[in-house]
């Protein structure tokens, strides 16, 4: 059929006539009320609960959104989370792991070690994805059967604190080499303590007298843990890998600028933010690590036979402008080493 000239033309014109065209027309109409019908019986995804229980009041990270969104899981579509934090009040983890159980998510995500061992108690069977474990060797510690093989119920990411804090006590030794009594910022003896024998032992060999300051021991703000470290007159600071001290990361900063103190954070932000140094794994290469492994267990992977893994990447970054506002010459062996340096 000539549609143009049909067209131009309705009811008539050569091969053109009235039944014709209305026969067309029904069948369009047909099709019409058959498509929404067609369109409805698509199948609906179904949506993945997923548990997040952390320490500090925050929804999921946007740099583990964007992983998982590459990764086909989108929030609302077919992925939603159902978050739990402690406000760092320990006797509050088992009872919200349990929550989350309940709630019959299919995987928990679970931030630092308190969270994964509540977590671990509240269940053997839903899978827990660790977000980050920051403890001891998790073989040694009774967490996980091997890191190829983790076994049971538990995989997820191995920041290697234990090894990544005395790293940084070294850099912070190169940067200020006169340093001979370092102050370092813990928020829990009993959770920091087994970050604590490396760094000792760098320490040691480098002949610095190390002194703990506990924000517990302190009262609503920083104020008084940096008013301890001024008048123990320690020459450099050491903050500690905590998710409460990355949250807190500019109130710190502002306190060790007030103090003049040379401090080394954890997150190569905290330089941009004036921070001295920072030196550690970045967060967003993390949640990747983390965004794989929920992955694979939403798609039927058993976590016991997922491999834990470790960072593969760490940055340094050094702010020139803090160094010179606390009269410091940065050495050029250390600036050599650096990611980032920021005038």
């Amino acid at each position: 059929m000539n549609t143009r000239c049909g067209a131009e033309r309705p009811f008539g014109g050569q091969g053109v006539n009235r039944r014709s065209v209305l026969a067309g027309s029904a069948a369009v109409m047909a099709g019409m009320l058959i498509e929404p019908r067609s369109t409805r019986a698509q199948p609906v995804e179904r949506i993945r609960r997923v548990g997040w229980l952390s320490g500090t009041h925050s929804v999921v990270r946007p740099t583990l959104s964007e992983p998982l969104h590459q990764l086909g899981w989108v929030e609302s579509r077919n992925i939603a989370f159902e978050v739990r934090y402690t406000e760092d009040q320990r006797d509050r983890a088992l009872p919200l792991a349990k929550e989350l159980v309940a709630a019959q998510v299919a995987i928990i995500v679970a931030v630092a070690p308190i969270h994964i061992r509540a977590a671990m108690q509240a269940t053997s069977e839903v899978p827990i994805v660790m977000a980050w474990w920051g403890g001891p060797d998790l073989v040694e510690s009774g967490v996980i059967a091997s890191y190829a093989r983790p076994g049971g119920n538990v995989t997820g990411v191995d920041m290697r604190l234990i090894v990544l804090d005395a790293k940084r006590l070294d850099v912070l030794r190169q940067a200020v080499p006169k340093a001979t009594k370092v102050a370092v910022l813990i928020s829990n003896r009993q959770i920091f303590e087994p970050q604590m024998p490396p760094v000792r032992e760098v320490a040691r060999k480098a002949g610095i007298n190390l002194e703990i300051f506990d924000t517990r021991d302190s009262s609503v703000s920083y104020s008084d843990a940096f008013d301890a470290i001024a008048r123990s007159q320690c020459q450099a600071l050491l903050v500690m890998s905590s998710p409460l001290f990355a949250r807190d990361s500019k109130l710190i900063i502002e306190a060790a600028a007030r103090i003049g103190v040379p401090a080394i954070h954890g997150e190569v932000r905290n330089a941009r933010e004036g921070g001295l140094i920072a030196y550690g794994t970045p967060p967003a290469h993390l949640d990747r690590q983390v965004a794989r492994q929920i992955d694979k267990i939403l798609r039927g992977a058993k976590p016991g036979n997922v491999p834990v893994e470790q960072p593969s990447r760490y940055e340094m970054a050094i702010n020139l402008s803090t160094a010179k506002s606390l009269g410091l010459v940065i050495p050029q062996a250390l600036l050599l080493q650096a990611d980032q340096v920021i005038d």
